[in-house]
């Protein structure tokens, strides 16, 4: 399936680049690009497209109001987030506003294609750099044991099988990895990840892995 892509960047130069290098990439079809996050959000309602990679310094408006209201407008058109700062809070507030991905602007061809493959799966893609400044930004000291806390010490009555499971969405397993992993079926891997966003209040996996580093429940 090819992937329908917007750009969104106030440089011209990174936005143009970007369009070229995506468009020789097998499976991506950019659908346009916006310079700043007002024209994305239009450009979003009239052509729809599967991702959008976003950056988040931009003039008008910014790329985490943007994220915010094509997420709440379009659920099914997910955002990676294209930032040259990896340390920067408005990645962490982007990741609340919906977007599921984050590369910084060193990202290759290859990391590019593989976060869009792997947002339009539902999973969340992060990069190194942005997983190091989550965990150092969320959770406080002392460093998280590499499991969950015992039963009474986990927030939200979250058992000790759905702590689990969240660790592993925290890790970037898919669900039929996690399955793997704890020899149980996708089946019931998916009513645990019910459970705990509806005991967590998390709407999808990109927030499900900032609550975990948050709460101390990801592997440092």
């Amino acid at each position: 399936m090819t992937a329908r892509v917007v750009v969104v960047d106030d440089q011209t130069v990174v936005r143009e680049g970007l369009t070229l290098l995506l468009g020789l990439l097998p499976g991506i079809e950019v659908v346009g690009s916006a310079g700043d996050g007002e024209a994305a959000v239009r450009l979003v309602e009239r052509e729809r497209p599967d991702v959008v990679l976003m950056d988040l310094r931009m003039p008008r408006m910014d790329g985490v109001e943007a994220t915010r209201r094509i997420r709440a407008a379009h659920p099914g058109t997910q955002v990676v987030v294209l930032t040259t700062y990896s340390d920067d809070e408005s990645v962490f507030a982007a990741l609340q506003a919906g977007a599921r991905g984050f590369l910084t602007k060193s990202a290759d061809a290859e990391e590019i294609s593989r976060a869009v493959a792997t947002v339009m799966r539902g999973d969340a893609q992060l990069d190194p750099a942005v997983q190091r400044r989550l965990l150092e930004t969320m959770t406080p000291p002392p460093s998280p044991p590499a499991g969950p806390p015992p039963r009474a010490e986990l927030p939200d009555g979250l058992t000790r099988r759905e702590a689990e499971v969240l660790r592993l969405i925290a890790r970037g397993r898919s669900n039929a990895e996690i399955s793997a992993d704890l020899f149980i079926g996708e089946a019931t891997v998916k009513t645990h990840i019910n459970n705990l966003f509806a005991k967590t209040g998390v709407r999808d996996r990109a927030q499900a892995v900032t609550y975990a580093y948050r709460h101390g429940l990801a592997d440092s």
